[in-house]
């Protein structure tokens, strides 16, 4: 107990002479002279600028030549060296456009009609072209032309009780080309049958025919023959003069060759 004490005291004593000022003088350093700089005081207010402005105009003549200059005409559509007939085209395609937009919150009734109006003619050209190409008469398709009545029947094809030289001839004088042409073809077939080409029956078919010839040039160009004949009777492709002799020189062509 009094060694601790004893220590208390000591420690209090210690820490007193430290806290004593220190009273030790610093030398001063010759040569070194006082800070003598004044403090510039700054005004509470700064000062508006008064100095003369020089105000810049933009030159009204030089904005004029630019502006008729066509470089810098941006928001103008050239259309100088266009004919009518192209500006017509690219108002009528605008105008076409403007009917399928889907930006219009409103479309009148004309515009509706206008719009299905073209879609039905572009269909129409589209399938009268098909038929032009093919070589179809589209007067032919609602209705059917009557053929002009001869001695032929066509219930009994007997080829070799038929005289197609005659019958032809008759076919012909009458624009019945399509018959004509169904007489060809059984003109063939008999020619093929006297030869022993092939082995004629009532009830076979063109395709049975065709495999039965044993010349591959031959049967070549029978069988073009036989899509000749099935395009007009079976396809009732209407033909005129003009296409029936060119078939004729095919049927006549095939002819010669088989004699």
């Amino acid at each position: 107990m009094l060694r601790i004490t004893c220590l208390f005291i000591f420690l209090l004593f210690a820490r007193a002479g430290f806290a004593a000022a220190d009273t030790t003088a610093v030398p001063v350093k010759k040569g070194v002279k006082a800070d003598t700089a004044k403090i510039v005081k700054v005004p509470a207010v700064v000062k508006a600028d008064t100095s003369a402005v020089s105000i810049r105009r933009f030159n009204d003549a030089a904005i004029k030549k630019y502006a008729a200059q066509p470089e810098f005409k941006y928001n103008e559509v050239k259309t100088g060296g266009l004919s009518w007939w192209t500006r017509f085209w690219i108002w009528f395609w605008a105008w076409f456009q403007s009917l399928f937009s889907k930006n219009k919150t409103e479309i009148s009734g004309f515009a509706v009609f206008m719009k299905y109006f073209f879609i039905m003619t572009g269909v129409a050209a589209l399938v009268f072209l098909i038929l032009k190409l093919s070589g179809i008469n589209m007067l032919q398709l609602f209705r059917k032309k009557p053929y002009s009545a001869i001695s032929y029947s066509e219930a009994v094809e007997n080829i070799h009780e038929i005289d197609f030289e005659a019958e032809i001839e008759n076919a012909v004088a009458v624009k019945n080309y399509r018959l004509a042409v169904r007489l060809l073809y059984l003109r063939s077939l008999k020619q093929l049958s006297d030869a022993g080409l092939i082995n004629w029956q009532i009830n076979k078919t063109n395709t049975t025919y065709v495999t039965e010839l044993t010349d591959a040039t031959q049967r070549e160009a029978f069988r073009r023959l036989t899509l000749q004949f099935e395009y007009v009777w079976y396809g009732d492709f209407v033909i005129n003069g003009d296409i029936f002799k060119k078939i004729n020189t095919l049927f006549s062509n095939f002819k010669s060759k088989a004699e």
